[in-house]
């Protein structure tokens, strides 16, 4: 019997892929995404259909659960990989934003776990593989929005996975670093402003990732094979996954120096200073 995957945020990016990859191995592939247009090659799979969902909505939430409860007699993992950046200094955030990144990234994952939980549970089996990103290990410089909202999600899956545990629904997270999609072209960032040290920052920041990205071509299929891999193996107790040199470099070099040595070292790799 074919398993089921419902992947968020699948129009694009390691979303669209792994929902590729799944379907091409034998998976039969719940696509949400905010818009149908959006589906491009999607749309015409075989073992793939696209519905429209908006995370951060919870009428469109309980709208699309109708209709794949009506076409799915069972899920056997979701996949929360929805998900938006937001790069900007403190001073200069802007509210609509902030709350965009929020109910996107946090509440948008809240959201669908709590949607599917009943229906894992009357299953007695279920997973959540809930995408967070180095971002939720290690705090970086411009990281005040995107990386509060994806440790949130650390601590929310940590937490959830106890009370799921007699039910038989297992919660994964997995971390990865920047892979070479369009995330980062996409992600919002705060004008420049008369603030120098500000600009140079952002400048400095924007640079960094973008090479990174750049660097990462490997990093999406590896990231794809692990969550097909996870989704074949479900674990009955809370697991993190680290995906890549570059999350799984940063996690234990934040983890050897502690907070105040790694905070010295990137202050004196972005500022050229301690």
């Amino acid at each position: 019997m074919k398993k089921t995957v419902l992947i968020t945020g699948a129009a694009g990016g390691i979303g669209k892929q792994t929902a590729l990859f799944f379907a091409k191995n034998g998976w039969n592939v719940i696509a949400t995404m905010l818009y149908l247009n959006e589906a491009g090659e999607l749309i015409n799979h075989d073992n793939i259909e696209c519905y429209e969902l908006n995370v951060a909505c919870s009428e469109s939430i309980d709208k699309a659960k109708s209709e794949i409860v009506k076409n799915h007699k069972t899920i056997d993992v979701v996949i929360n990989n929805a998900g938006l950046g937001y790069r900007s200094f403190v001073e200069l955030s802007d509210d609509e934003k902030i709350k965009n990144i929020v109910d996107v990234n946090w509440l948008g994952i809240v959201k669908i776990c709590r949607a599917f939980i009943p229906i894992f549970r009357e299953q007695n089996f279920g997973q959540f593989i809930n995408i967070t990103s180095v971002a939720g290990l290690v705090n970086l410089p411009l990281g005040n929005f995107y990386h509060s909202t994806k440790q949130a999600v650390e601590s929310f899956s940590e937490c959830m996975a106890y009370e799921l545990k007699d039910f038989n629904i297992s919660v994964a997270t997995v971390q990865f670093g920047n892979a070479p999609t369009n995330f980062q072209k996409n992600v919002t960032k705060c004008d420049a402003t008369y603030i120098e040290s500000y600009n140079q920052l952002m400048d400095k920041i924007s640079k960094v990732l973008e090479k990174k990205s750049g660097k990462n071509q490997n990093l999406p299929n590896q990231i794809v094979e692990k969550l097909f891999q996870i989704a074949n193996s479900p674990k009955s107790s809370f697991k993190r996954y680290t995906i890549g040199f570059d999350a799984n470099f940063m996690k234990w070099f934040r983890r050897i120096l502690g907070y105040r040595l790694f905070n010295l070292v990137i202050r004196k790799t972005v500022f050229g200073k301690f």
